[in-house]
């Protein structure tokens, strides 16, 4: 009687779209980096309808080769991790770009009880033409900063690696649903927030393998990275700025108002009091902007409603437009005060400073009045969901279930 084969401990899965140039060499790094470290592992294969051959191609390295429905780069991964049988999965691109035969490192790592293992370009060498000067020297190390910041991540230092191993089980239960591009700041932003032990080992970069260039838009999917990390938090980029902002805005409308203020040996009059009413304005806006982009995010299930943010609930169509109703009548009511005295003067020539000490104001709530209202309009428009939109029905907590919405890249193969 034959014993059963061993468990599979790691599984390497590499999403594919029209990789025939370079699959095979590395699957073939891949199968013998495992073997030489005498780990039981398999290549998985997820392919996104490739019209080259490289599933045959794939199939005859030895990789086992599955289907992706969903076209993208995190799609075709999502699908891989779901089919993969290692208790640790390290995910790579097909472009032979990433030294896969040498895992060593992440495999380590993992085996210690980290849950996600990064990789970093920047500490393991980078080759001359392997990234855009662009991306090497701005985008990523601007992105890779940001998302230190915001999640408190001061041991990862390329966000964006496409070369990161982990445990199978713990990612899988993060419910990951980004198809496309997001989906490399969405595994290390949802790992972060779920207080996973996170951390970074060397790794190289050199040039692809492939003859055409890769289809990565440097604005368009730097934008995508930037505005993830805008949705998992709006807290410090944009509610905590704005509530300062219309704060200090208020405060010195409210004391030039009445008229000219001193302070320092400065004369504030009516030209500080205009740019106290556009920091309201600004500061409102950037509130109303961070309040949508949590109310997006618990909506599409991409992150959980908890204690601090349910005041987003406040961004009802019902609340905003009685608000805005009533802050614009008031502006209305201050302006026809202005005009009734402007007729008492027989509609002559007035003081301009202290005209425009009472216009200013006036104009700024019947703004704000007006941004509150098509604020009510937007959320009412956001919250609209039926169930086919949805993807199905909503679970217990109202909110839907994860699902892959995000725009897709036509080449699953990322290396922003």
């Amino acid at each position: 009687m034959s014993a059963e084969p061993a468990p599979v401990e790691v599984s390497v899965v590499l999403p594919c779209l029209n990789e025939a140039e370079t699959i095979e060499v590395c699957v073939r790094k891949a199968l013998a980096g495992l073997a030489a470290l005498g780990v039981v592992g398999e290549v998985l294969v997820a392919d996104n309808g490739s019209t080259d051959g490289s599933q045959a191609l794939a199939a005859a390295a030895g990789a086992t080769v599955v289907h992706a429905p969903v076209r993208g780069y995190g799609g075709a991964l999502i699908r891989g991790i779901e089919a993969a049988r290692g208790r640790y999965v390290v995910m790579g691109d097909a472009d032979d770009s990433y030294d896969l035969g040498n895992l060593g490192p992440f495999i380590a790592e993992l085996r210690t009880g980290t849950d996600v293992v990064m990789g970093n370009r920047f500490k393991g060498g980078i080759a001359p033409g392997a990234m855009p000067p662009l991306h090497r020297y701005l985008g990523n190390p601007l992105l890779s900063w940001l998302g230190r910041l915001l999640f408190r991540l001061p041991g990862v230092g390329d966000f964006h690696c496409g070369l990161r191993g982990f445990n199978r089980d713990r990612i899988r239960a993060l419910g990951l649903c980004m198809a496309g591009m997001e989906f490399a700041s969405e595994l290390v932003i949802r790992a972060a927030l779920a207080r996973y032990s996170i951390t970074e080992v060397p790794t190289t970069l050199r040039p692809d393998g492939r003859s055409h260039p890769p289809h990565l838009r440097t604005w368009r999917d730097g934008w995508r990275h930037l505005r993830f990390l805008l949705v998992f938090a709006p807290k410090p980029t944009l509610l905590v700025p704005g509530l300062m902002i219309a704060c200090a805005g208020l405060l010195g409308t409210a004391l030039l108002v009445p008229g000219e203020r001193r302070a320092f040996g400065v004369s504030f009059d009516v030209g500080a009091l205009v740019y106290s009413c556009l920091a309201v304005l600004v500061g409102v806006q950037l509130l109303i902007f961070g309040g949508f982009a949590r109310l997006y995010g618990v909506q599409e299930g991409i992150t959980r409603e908890d204690k601090h943010a349910r005041w987003t609930r406040w961004l009802s169509f019902e609340r905003c437009v009685t608000a805005g109703l009533l802050v614009g009548l008031g502006g209305l009511a201050d302006t026809l005060v202005a005009v009734t005295d402007w007729g008492s003067t027989g509609f002559g020539a007035l003081d301009p400073r202290e005209t425009l000490r009472a216009v200013v104001p006036s104009a700024t709530a019947i703004a704000l009045g007006v941004i509150l209202i098509f604020s009510g309009l937007f959320a009412s428009l956001l919250s609209l969901r039926t169930s086919a939109e949805r993807g199905g029905a909503p679970g217990a907590s109202g909110i839907p279930s994860p699902r892959p919405t995000a725009e897709t890249s036509p080449d699953p193969t990322h290396r922003p």
